[in-house]
C-alpha cells in the first residue's frame, strides 16, 4: 500500500507501509522518475531522474508543505 499523502502539480508526495523504521520522509513521483526526501530537516535521501532544477523545485514544495507531511507520517505510522 502506498499512501498518498499530497499532489501537487504533476507530483504525487506517497509512504510505502513498509518503511514505519526509517527516519521520516516522502517520496516524490512524475511520470516515470522518482525522488526520496528526508523530512526532518527536508533533504535529498536518492533521485531516480529528476533534474537538479527540478529537484529544488520538489524540495521547496516538501518545505512549504513539511508540517502536513511530518503530521501524515506519525499519524499513518503512529509514532
Amino acid at each position: 500500500m502506498t499512501p498518498v499523502v499530497l499532489r501537487t502539480g504533476p507530483y504525487r508526495f506517497y509512504f510505502y507501509s513498509h518503511e514505519p523504521n526509517e527516519p521520516p520522509h516522502v517520496h516524490v513521483d512524475r511520470d516515470d522518475l522518482s525522488a526520496k526526501f528526508w523530512l526532518s530537516p527536508v533533504s535529498l535521501a536518492y533521485n531516480l531522474g529528476f533534474s537538479p532544477t527540478e529537484l529544488r523545485k520538489i524540495e521547496a514544495l516538501a518545505t512549504a508543505n513539511q508540517r502536513e507531511l511530518l503530521e501524515a507520517w506519525h499519524v499513518y505510522f503512529r509514532t
